[in-house]
């Protein structure tokens, strides 16, 4: 049961819905009318249109700050699924000899609507993950910054050419498209992730097979019906929902030839090892726990803001989010000033003017959230901010844990050698920037780190020395542009290809070369090996 949910709808529009679901009630289609008490069933989208699940398994989609149903979320049957890898295989052979100067335009078109739409997007957004909407609006734009470089692909794609290797010889390459590919988006970046996925896939020449995380299923939908707007043919993005079987799906399906995933690393590495064992080539961003270096003689205020920032923003749900401080020496009294900025931040539902921290996904997080910050304590940590328990008026039944910083912690600690995801800062104290750097390098994890300083000996040390992929110089999140590469390492990435940029690049494509003699060779059948270079 329940009625359809469209999802082409305009800013004001959207707006009003985030309003209107926070006093528990959903509006749709085209906002015109209120919805019945059954919520919306979001569609799969196979062919360029919504397709309705014939399934019997539905998950529901809950607003994180209510604990309103948003909408039913389809478990793709089959079938279904495989409707959607024949509509994307078909498309494929037709996709990929459309010129790339018409597939850079799709770009061009897809982010002026992106542009258009950022308001309802972002509504979107924080409706069913619970972000503040300045900071949805954020989500957005960096997977917008994606979509921009994807607009100049082309060059990008230009293989290599030596002319004469050998008398009358050349040699050139292409860079070709690999085919079907999948992206599996995770629930703390509705929007940004889903824009690392599908329009690079494309604009490479590929076609994609798109499950958006069935927590946050909006935003996602709504790009691909954009994408669509923008002239994506019918079977380049189809979209299909569901949780374990479909991701087993994904992983046995010969038809797709690449997976990229962000997520934990308990999913993460299951991908890694099903989908390469089926032969895909994978790209799978997973867990962190990334430290903030503070040195005696960074400026305090820059640093103390830098860390409230990366600690708490998105309620700590990122996987670039700055949840450890490592303070080096006499830095540490610089943790006062940092718990009295914490302790001012305002937790509520995300929608309120001058909204800063909202709800964590779901009341499982809110849990595990707690039960380590109680581990802190009863292995003998020191609670400076407890954020359990906060009171946020008007949300009595939200997800909500306040800011949190734990003192005295030690690199043993559960606290420290597990990934919080929430807004909880764990605070270490070490002698030296050589203990710093040792232990940064010790953690398992290397998606990013920072180091705030003065000194550019300390800077240049540290950069050199540290065993992390990102790493920021008094900058809390060093997420690279996307002309850069998302470089995260050791268990925080599995996969020899990193998200966009050049990397991306490479992962979307396979190299051809071509070696090639048009002067007639009368010399005879030669049996030796080759040697072109003569």
């Amino acid at each position: 049961g329940g009625r359809n949910f469209p999802f082409n709808m305009n800013s004001a529009g959207a707006m009003r819905m985030l309003r209107v679901a926070r006093r528990g009630q959903v509006v749709c289609a085209g906002w015109r009318r209120l919805m019945s008490a059954e919520p919306p069933r979001v569609p799969l989208w196979i062919d360029g249109k919504a397709v309705q699940s014939k399934t019997t398994k539905w998950i529901d989609v809950i607003n994180p700050a209510t604990q309103q149903v948003m909408s039913r979320v389809p478990c793709a049957t089959q079938d279904e699924m495989q409707a959607a890898v024949d509509s994307s295989a078909k498309a494929f052979k037709t996709w990929r000899n459309v010129p790339v100067s018409e597939r850079q335009r799709v770009m061009f078109r897809f982010q002026a609507l992106i542009r258009t739409h950022m308001e309802e997007l972002a509504a979107l957004v924080t409706a069913e993950q619970g972000k503040t909407l300045a900071d949805a609006k954020g989500d957005v734009f960096r997977g917008l910054e994606v979509v921009e470089f994807a607009c100049g692909v082309a060059s990008h794609m230009m293989g290599e050419t030596v002319e004469q290797v050998g008398t009358g010889i050349d040699t050139y390459s292409y860079r070709q498209p690999i085919g079907v590919t999948a992206g599996i988006a995770p629930f703390n970046f509705p929007a940004m992730i889903p824009l690392w996925m599908f329009p690079l896939a494309t604009a490479t020449g590929n076609t994609m097979i798109f499950k958006p995380s069935e927590k946050v299923p909006g935003a996602g939908m709504r790009l691909v019906e954009l994408a669509t707007e923008a002239g994506m043919p019918p079977g380049v993005v189809n979209v299909i929902h569901g949780a374990n079987d479909t991701v087993n799906f994904i992983c046995d399906s010969p038809e797709i030839q690449s997976i990229s995933f962000v997520g934990s690393n308990q999913a993460g590495e299951h991908i890694w090892n099903r989908g390469s064992a089926g032969g895909k080539r994978c790209q799978c961003n997973m867990a962190a726990k990334n430290c903030g270096v503070v040195m005696p003689d960074a400026l305090p205020t820059q640093a103390v803001n830098a860390l409230v920032g990366a600690a708490f923003g998105a309620a700590g749900q990122r996987c670039m989010a700055l949840s450890a401080a490592v303070f080096v020496g006499d830095s540490k009294a610089m943790l006062s000033s940092l718990v009295e900025k914490a302790k001012a931040l305002t937790v509520n539902g995300g929608t309120e003017q001058g909204a800063e921290i909202g709800p964590l996904i779901s009341k499982q997080a809110k849990e595990r959230v707690e039960a380590l910050i109680q581990s802190a304590v009863d292995e003998g940590a020191t609670l400076l901010l407890d954020g359990r328990g906060v009171s946020v008026p008007g949300y009595p039944n939200g997800n909500f844990v306040g800011p949190t910083v734990i003192s005295g912690v030690k690199p043993h600690m559960k606290c420290y050698t597990e990934e919080i995801f929430g807004p909880v800062l764990v605070c270490l104290e070490v002698a030296n920037l050589e203990e710093a750097i040792a232990l940064v390098n010790d953690s398992p994890y290397g998606n990013g780190t920072a180091i705030f300083t003065t000194s550019g000996a300390a800077a240049r040390q540290y950069q050199h020395d540290t065993n992390v992929g990102q790493i920021g110089i008094n900058v809390p999140i060093p997420v690279p542009l996307p002309f850069f590469s998302f470089t995260g390492s050791k268990k925080s990435m599995l996969g020899g290809h990193h998200f966009y940029g050049k990397a991306g690049i490479s992962f979307f494509t396979r190299p051809k070369t071509i070696t090639s003699l048009w002067t007639p060779d009368m010399a005879g059948p030669r049996l030796t090996m080759p040697v072109m270079g003569k």
